[in-house]
């Protein structure tokens, strides 16, 4: 195996064609193909779809669409490898679409086109959901052999852990943006540090983190917690005012 294919091709789609094409040529697809990258081939579907091993970096909203598009026209010995946020939604839903003839590999790139650049500790969760063809040990070790941290665990397990961690990043950069965050003359460290949260999670997509919210079953029980953080915190700040009162 000496190339894989891509189906969508949007932002992250290019950091995983940059890490790919260490070891692969590659041909991409994307409905709204955005010029040229050096050593992938734009194609169309049915090109892609002859690959023996298809990454899908489609958004969230979209993914159940594309696999059930996709699904009668994939040949057997195919491994689709998809890199969602998200895990329970997509790993169910390929099992519940793709043909069992058709390998299926969860995974989830700690990263994006932004932390991708700055970050030299980079992680990933994978886990062997349906390997039909024995290709999940290969990917690990190929992304492990970029420096990549590999986690395995399951999609339910993941999505726990992303709730707490990239959902609630992503929820209070943008709750901070909506306050209307701005610098100021006396910035502290810390301070900066926010500004640094809200620069790199508003970056992405509107829809990239409505997805993370809506598609995480997690999520919900997150933002209530920080609801009731935020009302207790404050609770007690009105206890220590009227005492001082």
């Amino acid at each position: 195996m000496n190339s894989i294919g891509i189906i969508g091709f949007g932002r992250f789609g290019k950091v995983l064609a940059n890490i790919l094409q260490k070891g692969f040529s590659i041909k991409a697809f994307d409905l709204k193909p955005s010029g040229e990258f050096p050593a992938v081939e734009l194609t169309d579907l049915n090109s892609v779809l002859n690959e023996k091993v298809i990454f899908i970096a489609v958004p969230i909203r979209h993914f159940k669409s594309v696999i059930q598009e996709i699904a009668p026209q994939l040949s057997e010995g195919t491994t689709l490898i998809d890199v969602c946020s998200v895990k329970k939604h997509p790993a169910e839903t390929m099992v519940k679409f793709l043909p069992e003839k058709v390998g299926i590999i969860a995974t989830h790139p700690m990263f994006g086109p932004d932390s991708f650049v700055s970050n030299n500790r980079l992680k990933m969760m994978m886990n062997n959901t349906r390997d039909a063809h024995d290709q999940y040990k290969f990917w690990r070790q190929f992304f492990t052999d970029q420096g990549i941290q590999v986690m395995e665990m399951s999609p339910d397990q993941h999505d726990q852990l992303a709730a707490k961690t990239q959902g609630v990043t992503h929820f209070l950069g943008r709750m901070l943006k909506e306050y209307g965050i701005r610098k100021t003359t006396i910035d502290t460290q810390g301070f900066r540090d926010l500004l640094d949260l809200v620069d790199q999670t508003c970056n992405d997509t509107w829809e990239l983190y409505t997805d993370l919210q809506l598609y995480n079953p997690y999520t919900d029980e997150m933002i209530d917690k920080l609801k009731l953080a935020t009302t207790s915190l404050d609770n007690r700040l009105k206890e220590l005012q009227n005492v001082a009162d």
